[in-house]
Formats: structure tokens, C-alpha cells, sequence
């Protein structure tokens, strides 16, 4: 006989759980209007329909409550990401298709998109997510010959640096087409990383998965 637990969490640990996620999820909208650090947690509490005093249930202050939201979109995209990728031998070819993604989410994700604008301190400091698998695949890709890397997290500076410096510029220009512009920018992170660029051209132009 298994000894598995299999009890189904109470109605009080789905309630909590519900009050978590509606914090986290209107978090995520208030990073998203760039507003994250000038709200109240009334404000907070208000646009999530929970009760004030249930705040501190959940979190120590507003600031960890940003981060678990900028952790939370971090981590779902990231597991995406892993998802439609799983299985590609080709390190760069993972790299540049995460990237190529990422920076199309303006269309795809507009809210994520605007998470990861506003967040590159994060993006950087975090040991898993999107941070961890970029730094995973481009060590990959060097170890492979594909790419030229001497430190990875000086390379991870460099990816997040453009990714969100790109993602900020098509925020502000409505001229410019969000699918050239990103794999633009992925081919020069590809270049500034030592491959070819007849290669990096290449990469950027196959087919991409579609978002679900």
C-alpha cells in the first residue's frame, strides 16, 4: 500500500494560496504601469480584492512582494522557454531562440514585458529563471565552439543589457517593427559573442515556436 500523502490541501491553504497569488498577480500590473515603487499597500490590497490585514499574512513588506512578482513572471517564461526548447542540442541555437522570444513579448506578453523592462537589477541578481538558464546556455554554447565566452556573467550582463534596452525602445517607438528589431539585436548579441555573422543571421531567421 502507497504511503503517499494525497490529501487535497484544505479550503483555508487554498484560500491563502488564492490571496497569494492575487497579491502577486496585481503586483505584476502595477510593475507593468511602472508604478511599483510609488503605490500603497492599500492600493495594493484594493486592486488584488483582498483585505488590507492580509497583506503581512503573506509578505514582510512591499518591496518582497515585488520581487516575488518579478520572480514569478521570471520563472513562468522561463519555464516556457525550457518547455518548446527541450531537447535542442544546439546551445547558441537555444540561446538566440530564448532571446528572440523574450524580446517579442511586448507583442506576445505585454505585461511580462513590461515586468522584465522594469526589472534588470533582479534579472541579473537571480540564481534561477531566465537568468540561470541564459547563463546555463551560454556556457553551453562555449563549451561547444558556438560561441565565445571568457565570463559567463559578465556575458549574462551584456544579454540582459540589450534585451532590456531593446524592450524599452519599442515601448517608446511605435515605428518600429518588434520582430526585425529583436532579432536585430539578437544577431549583434550573437556577434558581439564571436559568431559569424552570415551564422548569427542565420539562427535569427528560423521559424519560432508560437506562444500558447
Amino acid at each position: 500500500m502507497s504511503t503517499v500523502d494525497t490529501a487535497k490541501p484544505s479550503r483555508r491553504e487554498r484560500r491563502k494560496a488564492q490571496t497569494r497569488a492575487a497579491l502577486v498577480g496585481a503586483a505584476q500590473e502595477l510593475l507593468a504601469d511602472d508604478r511599483g515603487a510609488e503605490v500603497s499597500i492599500q492600493e495594493i490590497t484594493e486592486r488584488a480584492d483582498v483585505g488590507f490585514g492580509s497583506f503581512y499574512n503573506h509578505f514582510a513588506s512591499k518591496e518582497a512582494l515585488f520581487e516575488a512578482a518579478v520572480v514569478r513572471a521570471l520563472d513562468d517564461h522561463s519555464a516556457w522557454l525550457d518547455g518548446i526548447l527541450q531537447g535542442e542540442d544546439d546551445a547558441a541555437l537555444v540561446f538566440a531562440t530564448s532571446l528572440r522570444l523574450t524580446g517579442r513579448l511586448l507583442r506576445t506578453a505585454p505585461t511580462m514585458a513590461h515586468v522584465v523592462k522594469n526589472a534588470l537589477g533582479p534579472v541579473l541578481a537571480a540564481e534561477r529563471g531566465i537568468a540561470a538558464r541564459a547563463r546555463r546556455d551560454l556556457t553551453r554554447a562555449a563549451e561547444q565552439g558556438r560561441l565565445t565566452i571568457e565570463d559567463p556573467d559578465v556575458a549574462l550582463a551584456c544579454t540582459a543589457g540589450a534585451l532590456v534596452g531593446v524592450i524599452h525602445l519599442l515601448a517608446a517607438r511605435d515605428d518600429l517593427v518588434i520582430e526585425s528589431t529583436t532579432d536585430l539585436m539578437v544577431e549583434h548579441v550573437l556577434g558581439m559573442f564571436g559568431m559569424p555573422r552570415d551564422e548569427a543571421r542565420r539562427l535569427v531567421s528560423l521559424p519560432l515556436p508560437e506562444r500558447g
